[in-house]
């Protein structure tokens, strides 16, 4: 029977099948192979002998979280209580361009901003959207749930950034376990101890557990480029074809960072992480 992985703690995998759930093991083939199931693999089963047989063609895999055939990532981003960061936002948004998945953005606690804070997010939320991006607030519960139906979606982002609260503001019915922020280290607990595609809002949502550090070393200087979305809408106009955009003369993306045209911490964040 073919069924698809909800579930993995240690080497047991939770696997559906319609609607009933068989908790199985990995053959040995895998290791040999140098093969391991995810969460959102496809896979053939025994179900009588409950072993896992074969694993399916993939379309994508993230390896931090360990999740795969996903359609969307919603990174969920704190704007207080811990700052706002967009290294990691940016540093997200690449690695999820290049797995080629569909990145949206969710900024959470914007009730703890005063008025100057507030209209300073406003500004990245604009910027984001301005080049292509799905930005919401975590408030905005209606919309969140509507791009959730009939999606498999991973919630990831800094930890303390709220995504157990938001999961559980979705579905009262998930109780998921939350911390709270730990004010000496400025940054969240973390809170879930394993991968796991939970349904919700009609779809299938991965709760991961809380991150601060993204080996973005995997890509190449040209990736990163690359996956900067704004980058491509001029860099035919730039003089050089392979343009790197740092000390080349008559580069357009220099000319759109003084011109405001960028925003400037997204330009200053791509030359941190080429300079890895």
């Amino acid at each position: 029977m073919i069924g698809k992985i909800i579930k993995n703690i240690s080497n047991d995998y939770t696997v559906l099948v319609e609607d009933k759930k068989y908790v199985c093991k990995p053959r040995g083939k895998f290791r040999n192979q140098n093969q391991t199931p995810l969460v959102g693999d496809i896979v053939k089963i025994d179900v009588e002998n409950q072993y896992i047989l074969e694993i399916l063609p993939r379309k994508n895999e993230l390896t931090r979280p360990p999740v795969v055939n996903i359609d969307q990532v919603i990174i969920l981003v704190s704007t207080k209580n811990p700052d706002f960061d967009t290294n990691l936002l940016d540093k997200l948004l690449v690695i999820i361009e290049y797995n080629n998945i569909l990145p949206i953005i969710c900024m959470s606690k914007t009730d703890l901003l005063n008025e100057k804070e507030l209209k300073e997010i406003e500004i990245y939320k604009n910027y984001y959207q301005k080049i292509g991006y799905k930005v919401f607030f975590n408030n905005e519960l209606d919309k969140i749930k509507e791009i959730l139906e009939n999606k498999i979606t991973v919630f990831t982002g800094q930890s303390g950034s709220g995504k157990s609260t938001l999961l559980n503001k979705l579905d009262e019915n998930l109780n998921l376990k939350t911390n709270e922020i730990s004010l000496t280290l400025g940054r969240g607990k973390h809170t879930t101890r394993h991968t796991e595609l939970l349904n919700v809002c009609k779809g299938w949502v991965a709760d991961t557990p809380g991150f601060s550090a993204i080996d973005i070393n995997i890509l190449t200087n040209e990736q990163i480029r690359d996956n900067f979305v704004e980058f491509n809408l001029y860099r035919d106009e730039c003089k050089y074809r392979d343009c790197n955009h740092i000390k080349e003369d008559h580069c357009i993306i220099k000319e759109k960072v003084n011109n405001k045209e960028i925003l400037i911490s997204r330009y200053n964040n791509y030359l941190k992480f080429i300079n890895k």
